[in-house]
């Protein structure tokens, strides 16, 4: 087994720890971070019904068209916290629990959060 699919399987099981103690219904719904080598994408998703309620990307129309050249990862992971908490406050969304979906709370993960957290939502 290579060392990426090593690595690969502990994210999914310590995502999979996650998932059984996490639950985002009722009045807290559940903010999950997915991350890719270029992209993040944060999604708040009603487990209850099984839909996701707001969702934001590097690749979203309205984030991408604030993404400058000069900006590194990091800030780009700031901006789509900040756009995904603003949206989720529009829609009367304030509480949230936060799934980092198996990564490290570090760096761009991190960022995500703190930017959301800036912007009014509380985890």
């Amino acid at each position: 087994m290579s060392r990426i699919e090593i690595k690969n399987k502990r994210r999914h099981r310590r995502k999979m720890q996650i998932r059984n103690k996490i639950l985002g219904a009722g009045d807290r719904h559940r903010m999950t971070i997915t991350r890719s080598l270029n992209n993040i994408f944060v999604q708040i998703i009603d487990d209850k019904s099984s839909s996701t309620i707001v969702s934001a990307s590097t690749i979203d129309k309205e984030v991408k068209g604030m993404i400058t050249s000069e900006m590194k990862k990091l800030d780009k992971g700031k901006l789509v916290g900040a756009v995904v908490a603003k949206r989720a406050l529009e829609k009367n969304i304030i509480k949230v629990v936060f799934d980092r979906n198996g990564y490290l709370y570090h760096g761009r993960v991190k960022a995500v959060a703190d930017a959301a957290r800036l912007a009014g939502l509380q985890f």
